[in-house]
């Protein structure tokens, strides 16, 4: 069974063009990426797709492989199925291109569940909020899991809702971190189908897996994740490689 990672990098971020290249401590933000996700002992092959040349000579030039995609994908996970389709794979890991930090324990217990317990049609992560602003914020998106650690609802709102006011503990709050692993056949269905109205109003692709009647497994996590959404985030970013004793490697 092969397991394949991709990292999909594009060139216009809206809120951070050409992050995929910014410098973080000296080294391209996606190459990072690259490094770490090729630390997962799971994944047969990791590959960073994109459509920009600029992105394709950066990753050749560090020593990565790069796959060129269309350039007309509505969303990186688009992207990601173009090249599970061309370079095969039974399990899929869509390692996001903004997390420099991501967890290379984490990729393996995603691939894990889906090489071991091909019921599963997806697998991603949640972690504990670490306090109740954090989950007041819609762009920290919220994940409710029922029996096995299924995945029964994301959302921007605050879910549960806390009717008697004896919840809101942001401990019993769930945040959710953007990696996922697929089953190839069900990324393909996925990709296929138009989006649903639930996707559309809270502008969350995962709904879509949702309404197809995925069963998604949620991996809980205590990685926070270091995402780089804005010029803004580099610093911080920064500051994390720091204390994680990565700089200088």
């Amino acid at each position: 069974m092969k397991v394949l990672g991709v990292i999909p990098a594009r060139w216009g971020s809206t809120r951070f063009p050409g992050k995929s290249l910014h410098p973080i401590a000296e080294k391209p933000l996606v190459q990072w990426v690259w490094e770490r996700a090729s630390q997962a002992r799971a994944l047969d092959e990791v590959v960073v797709a994109t459509d920009d040349e600029r992105i394709q000579r950066a990753v050749e030039g560090f020593g990565g492989t790069v796959v060129m995609t269309r350039a007309d994908h509505p969303s990186g996970t688009d992207r990601v199925a173009e090249v599970a389709g061309a370079l095969g794979g039974d399990v899929v890991i869509n390692v996001q291109g903004d997390e420099p930090l991501i967890d290379p324990d984490l990729i393996d217990r995603l691939a894990g569940f889906l090489t071991d317990e091909p019921g599963w049609n997806m697998a991603t992560a949640a972690t504990p909020f670490q306090s109740l602003e954090q989950v007041l914020e819609p762009g920290a998106v919220k994940v409710v899991f029922g029996e096995q650690d299924r995945a029964l609802y994301f959302s921007r709102s605050v879910i549960p809702h806390d009717r008697d006011g004896d919840f809101l503990s942001a401990a019993n709050y769930w945040r959710h971190l953007g990696i996922y692993a697929y089953q190839r056949t069900f990324l393909e269905k996925l990709v296929e189908a138009p989006p649903c109205p639930l996707e559309q109003a809270e502008k969350l692709e995962q709904l879509r897996a949702l309404h197809l009647g995925c069963r998604m497994k949620i991996v809980r996590t205590l990685d926070t994740g270091v995402g780089v959404d804005a010029p803004e985030d580099v610093p911080r970013a920064e500051e994390a490689l720091r204390e994680a004793g990565l700089l200088g490697m």
